[in-house]
């Protein structure tokens, strides 16, 4: 019995300890799995807002040879459409709501950044995410629910301009529910890449450059200044 050694109580794992441990590590490999999931879907969306926001950039080329268009007929044979000025009103309406959700994965909407340029970039991603969450997702998702019943009961009366020979309404008015719904999306999208930027799960996409930030010009000996 004096000669038995009685294994120290520091090297006995504690109870529960094991469980404990591998509870976190299913909790972190589900959490990395939904991450991937929810970065996955984004990438959908970004693609999806890549082709739109480029392809509608052409309408404004559209919209001004139509604008175009119509000043010639007007001058040159004295007439013109109603059809032809609603026509143009719809081709800047779809250029500019179509484009938003675009607009918004490039980080170009108009911010004032006294402030904001000089906060560290994570400081920009949490006012950026609290933004997004708290006024951009609550207006857009407001827009849509109101607009859904706009655009039916507009497609379902056939609703048509009260202009002379003017165009009918309801195309005008769904790029209104497309454009908040695009929007909706690309809002989500940037929620999560917010998200996985601040855990380090990405690179940043975007990274905030001031519009007052030198720039490196490349000299004839090739130094920068």
């Amino acid at each position: 019995m004096l000669g038995k050694r009685v294994p120290a109580l520091d090297s006995q794992p504690e109870i529960g300890t094991l469980p404990l441990r591998s509870q976190k590590i299913r909790e972190e490999s589900l959490r990395g799995e939904i991450m991937k999931t929810l970065l996955g879907f984004s990438r959908i969306v970004d693609y999806v807002t890549e082709i739109i926001g480029k392809s509608v950039s052409w309408l404004i080329l559209v919209a001004v040879l139509v604008s175009a268009g119509n000043a010639v007929v007007r001058k040159v044979f004295n007439t013109s459409s109603n059809a032809w000025l609603e026509a143009q009103w719809y081709l800047f309406g779809a250029a500019f709501m179509l484009a938003a959700a675009y607009t918004l994965r490039q980080n170009e909407h108009i911010r004032i950044d006294i402030i904001y340029g000089s906060l560290p970039r994570r400081v920009q991603h949490w006012i950026d995410l609290i933004g997004h969450c708290l006024f951009l997702m609550p207006f857009v998702l407001l827009m849509v629910y109101d607009l859904v019943p706009y655009v039916r009961i507009s497609f379902l009366s056939g609703e048509v301009s009260s202009s002379a020979g003017g165009l009918i309404i309801w195309p005008g008015k769904a790029l209104l529910l497309a454009g908040f719904f695009l929007l909706a999306l690309q809002g989500i999208s940037e929620i999560i890449k917010k998200i996985a930027v601040m855990r380090g799960d990405m690179d940043d996409p975007t990274p905030y450059v001031p519009t007052h930030a030198p720039l490196d010009v490349e000299t004839p000996t090739g130094e920068a200044r």
